[in-house]
């Protein structure tokens, strides 16, 4: 992800799962939401304000490891919020 236009904010992540990638990005979403509400104990959001966070950074993608092509495949932030919402339906049922 990068959060603005410098490259310098560029940062990569590595994640076992696309579930805990998706737990990451939640978690980077909370942190920043407690950052910026510093006084407030208990914060809410729904997922359109985690969409919101998502179109709001200069970049987001995704590398998965496909294991036939043997090769990271890349994917987009739409991809990224498409699995969102699957992770967090899942998550709650």
């Amino acid at each position: 992800m990068q959060t603005s236009q410098n490259r310098a904010t560029r940062t990569f992540m590595d994640y076992g799962s696309i579930s805990q990638a998706m737990d990451g990005i939640c978690g980077l979403y909370e942190r920043k939401l407690k950052d910026l509400n510093p006084a407030i104990r208990n914060i809410t959001y729904d997922i359109e304000d985690l969409y919101a966070f998502i179109d709001g950074l200069a970049d987001m993608s995704a590398l998965t490891y496909d294991h036939s092509l043997q090769a990271f495949l890349p994917y987009d932030r739409q991809w990224i919020k498409q699995r969102m919402f699957q992770h967090l339906k899942k998550l709650a049922h």
